[in-house]
C-alpha cells in the first residue's frame, strides 16, 4: 500500500478551503453538520489539475445545497476536470469514510480499488472507489455512486454548488474562466438547465 495518493475531486472539493474541513475538521458554511476531521489534519502536500477519461454528471438530491450531486462515471465517454490533491492513504480513507457518513478511523480498504481500479464498497452515493490511474508514480482515488450515468434519473445541480465546482476548478489554474463554465454547463444534468453564461454569472453575483 502506496503511503500517498492522489485523491481527485471533481464536485465541491475541487475548492481546497471546502476540501480542508474534511482534514482539519469544523463546519463547511450552510452545512448542517460539522466534519470530524483526518486523524492528521496537515494540508495536502499538493493539489494539482488533472484530465480523466469520463463524465461528471448530477444527480440525487443534495440535502445541503438542493439539487444535483456530483458523480462521476469513469466509462461515459467525455472527459473531466478534477484536482488531484496529494495526501496520506490515510488521509483518503479518512475523507472517504466522511463522505460515506463514518468516521475517521472507519474507511475502506483501498487495496481491492488499488487491484481492480474499481471497488463497491457500499450501495451509498458515495461508495464506490475508483481508480482511473496514476500521477507520477502514485495512484489516482476518488469516489462515486455504484451506478453508471443511465442508471439513474438526472437533476440540476443549485447555483450555489456550481459555484463551489466553477471556484475550485478556476483555482486549479488550468483552465480559464470560459473554459470552465462552458465544462460545467455541458455536463449532463446540467445540461439545459445551466448555459455558460449563467456559470459565469454566478461567479460574479
Amino acid at each position: 500500500m502506496p503511503d500517498l495518493v492522489w485523491y481527485a475531486a471533481y464536485g465541491s472539493n475541487t475548492l481546497l478551503g471546502r476540501l480542508m474541513h474534511y482534514i482539519a475538521g469544523g463546519r463547511p458554511p450552510g452545512a448542517a453538520r460539522g466534519c470530524p476531521g483526518c486523524r492528521d489534519p496537515r494540508p495536502p502536500r499538493a493539489s494539482v489539475p488533472v484530465e480523466l477519461q469520463g463524465a461528471v454528471y448530477f444527480a440525487t438530491e443534495s440535502a445541503l445545497w438542493s439539487g444535483g450531486r456530483a458523480f462521476y462515471d469513469p466509462q461515459a465517454r467525455g472527459r473531466l476536470y478534477a484536482r488531484a490533491h496529494l495526501v496520506t492513504a490515510e488521509q483518503f480513507r479518512d475523507i472517504a469514510a466522511q463522505e460515506m457518513y463514518g468516521e475517521p478511523g472507519t474507511g475502506p480498504d483501498l487495496a481491492p480499488a488499488l487491484r481492480h481500479g474499481r471497488a463497491r464498497i457500499g450501495d451509498g452515493r458515495y461508495e464506490t472507489l475508483v481508480c482511473p490511474g496514476t500521477l507520477e508514480g502514485l495512484p489516482v482515488l476518488t469516489f462515486t455512486a455504484p451506478w453508471a450515468l443511465g442508471d439513474v434519473a438526472l437533476n440540476a445541480p443549485s447555483g450555489g454548488y456550481l459555484r463551489q465546482l466553477a471556484s475550485g476548478l478556476l483555482e486549479a489554474a488550468a483552465w480559464d474562466e470560459a473554459a470552465v463554465t462552458a465544462y460545467l454547463a455541458a455536463c449532463p444534468g446540467a445540461a439545459g438547465t445551466w448555459t455558460a453564461e449563467r456559470v459565469a454569472g454566478l461567479l460574479r453575483g
